[in-house]
C-alpha cells in the first residue's frame, strides 16, 4: 500500500492570503506534485486544518482544489476547521453516525483510521466518550491486520511549546491503542514540524504540512519558535507485511522567517 499525507492546509476564501502566504498556491503546488511523483498511490489523506478560520468559502476552495488529484481522497479536520462548515461542503454523508469526521479504510491488508480529535472552542485536542467507543470498535474489528491511525492533533510530549495544546489524556489514548496488537504507526499533522519517536511503544510522527512551518524550538535555547516559510511537505507512507515507512517530501522547500506581525490572530 502506498498513500500520501498532507495537512495543515490553512485556507482561506478565494484571494486572502494567510499569515502573508498564499494556501491556496501552495496547496495546488502540492497536488501536481502528487499527481506527478505518486501517480501510483492508492489514496491521500489529510490529516486537518483544511481552513484557516473555518470559512464555508475555504472549504468550497478545498473541494475545487481536490478535484485534480489523480486518486481518491479521504480527508479528518483539526482545531482551525468548523465541523458544520465543512460538511456543509463536502457532504453529510462524511460524518460517522456521531456526526464527527472519522472514518476506517481496509486496503492491502491494513485498515487506515483517520480520527476527528477536534473540539470546539479549544486549539488542543481530545475524544469524548462516543469518539473513545467509536475507536475501540474499530480497533477491535481489525484485530487481524495492522492499523494505521491519522488525525490531526498529537498525543506525544515533544518538547515544544505545541504541548500545550496536544491530545488530552495521551496516556488514556495509548492504553486505547494498545487494546489492539499491532498499531505500525501514527501520524499527525498540527505541530508544522516534522518529528517522530516511540511513545508507549507505538510508533509516532508528525510532518510539517502546506502552510508555515516552525523550527524545533527544544527546551534550553533562547528566543521564540521561529515561523518559517517552508518547506510545504507531504508524507508518502508505504507499508507492506513487514512493515510502513514514512518518507518526507518538501514540495515548496524555501525556509525564510515570517515577521511576527503576519500572525496576529494566533
Amino acid at each position: 500500500m502506498k498513500f500520501v499525507v498532507l495537512s495543515d492546509l490553512h485556507l482561506g476564501p478565494p484571494g486572502v492570503a494567510v499569515n502573508g502566504l498564499d494556501p491556496a498556491a501552495r496547496l495546488a503546488a502540492g497536488i501536481a506534485a502528487i499527481n506527478r511523483d505518486h501517480a501510483d498511490a492508492d489514496f491521500v489523506a489529510i490529516a486537518g486544518d483544511l481552513a484557516d478560520l473555518g470559512e464555508t468559502a475555504a472549504y468550497e476552495a478545498l473541494k475545487r482544489l481536490l478535484a485534480p488529484l489523480a486518486m481518491p481522497c479521504h480527508i479528518t479536520i483539526g482545531n482551525h476547521d468548523n465541523r458544520q462548515a465543512f460538511l456543509s461542503v463536502f457532504g453529510e454523508e462524511l460524518a460517522d453516525p456521531a456526526g464527527l469526521v472519522s472514518k476506517a479504510i481496509d486496503h492491502d491488508g491494513y485498515r487506515v483510521i483517520l480520527l476527528d480529535t477536534t473540539t470546539p472552542g479549544t486549539h488542543a485536542g481530545a475524544l469524548c466518550d462516543g469518539r473513545r467507543d467509536w475507536l475501540a470498535t474499530r480497533l477491535d474489528e481489525a484485530a487481524d491486520r495492522p492499523v494505521i491511525v491519522i488525525m490531526h492533533h498529537h498525543a506525544n510530549r515533544l518538547s515544544l511549546p505545541v504541548d500545550d495544546i496536544p491530545l488530552a489524556d495521551g496516556a488514556g489514548f495509548a492504553r486505547l491503542l494498545k487494546r489492539h496488537p499491532d498499531i505500525r504507526m501514527v501520524i499527525a499533522g498540527h505541530v508544522h514540524l516534522t518529528t517522530s519517536g516511540i511513545w508507549h511503544g507505538i510508533p509516532m510522527t508528525t510532518l510539517a504540512g502546506s502552510h508555515y512551518s516552525v523550527n524545533a524550538h527544544l527546551p534550553g535555547m533562547t528566543g521564540q519558535q521561529l515561523r518559517l516559510e517552508g518547506p510545504a511537505q507531504m508524507a508518502v507512507v508505504l507499508a507492506d507485511e513487514e512493515g510502513v515507512t514514512v518518507h518526507f517530501q518538501d514540495y515548496l522547500p524555501r525556509h525564510l522567517e515570517l515577521a511576527s506581525g503576519l500572525f496576529s490572530h494566533g
